[in-house]
C-alpha cells in the first residue's frame, strides 16, 4: 500500500510506522503492536486480573487500529495508546460491573464467600498481591503507584470525586500490607 498519510504525524512523533499504519499499512501497524503489546497487557493484567488480559489487550489493539486515524501526533504515541487502552479498561470494567449487578440478585449469597490464596511459603508475588485486590482499589492503586497518574487525573477518568480515589488508594495499601505480611 502506498503511503498517502499525514506526513505531519511523521513530523511530529518521529516514528514513520505510526504515519503508515495511520495510513492503512498493516505492516507498520503489526510493528507497533510489537513494540507496544508487553507494555499494555501488563497495564490490563494489573486493572483487571490475569483472566481478562489477553482478551482485553486484543479489544485495546483492535481499537487501536480502528482510531489511529484520530491521533494527532500531540503527544507521544505510546502515551495515546496507554491512555487508549485505559478508556478500554476503564469501559470493560463498567460493563462487567453492569452485568454483575443484573446477576446479583441471582447469586447474592456467593458474594460474601472469600478465599483466601494458598501459599506453600511466606514469599508473595507482588503482582498476585495486586490480583487479590477488589476490582475498584486495584484500578486506583494501579493508575496510581504502578502508572503514576495523580489523584485528580484518575478521578476525571473514572468520574469519581478527588477524595474517593485517596480513599480507595488507602485502601488498597493497607489490602496490600495485610495480604504481603501473612494476615
Amino acid at each position: 500500500m502506498a503511503f498517502s498519510g499525514d506526513t505531519s504525524i511523521q513530523t511530529r512523533t518521529g516514528d514513520p510506522d505510526v504515519a503508515l499504519a495511520a495510513a492503512g499499512d498493516a505492516s507498520a501497524f503489526e510493528r507497533l503492536y510489537q513494540t507496544h503489546v508487553v507494555r499494555i497487557h501488563n497495564l490490563t493484567r494489573r486493572m483487571l486480573g490475569g483472566q481478562e488480559a489477553d482478551e482485553v489487550t486484543q479489544d485495546i489493539f483492535v481499537r487501536t487500529w480502528q482510531k489511529l486515524g484520530q491521533f494527532r501526533g500531540e503527544s507521544a504515541f505510546s502515551t495515546w495508546l496507554h491512555r487508549l487502552a485505559i478508556n478500554v479498561v476503564i469501559e470493560r470494567r463498567r460493563s462487567f460491573a453492569i452485568q454483575r449487578d443484573r446477576m446479583s440478585d441471582d447469586v447474592g449469597a456467593l458474594d460474601n464467600v472469600s478465599v483466601a490464596p494458598a501459599r506453600a511459603d511466606l514469599t508473595v508475588d507482588m503482582e498476585h498481591a495486586i490480583d487479590q485486590l477488589p476490582p475498584g482499589a486495584r484500578e486506583i492503586f494501579v493508575l496510581h503507584d504502578v502508572e503514576g497518574y495523580k489523584h485528580r487525573e484518575i478521578a476525571a477518568m473514572l468520574d469519581i470525586a478527588t477524595g474517593t480515589s485517596k480513599r480507595q488508594l488507602h485502601r488498597a495499601r493497607m489490602l496490600l500490607r495485610e495480604y504481603l505480611s501473612g494476615g
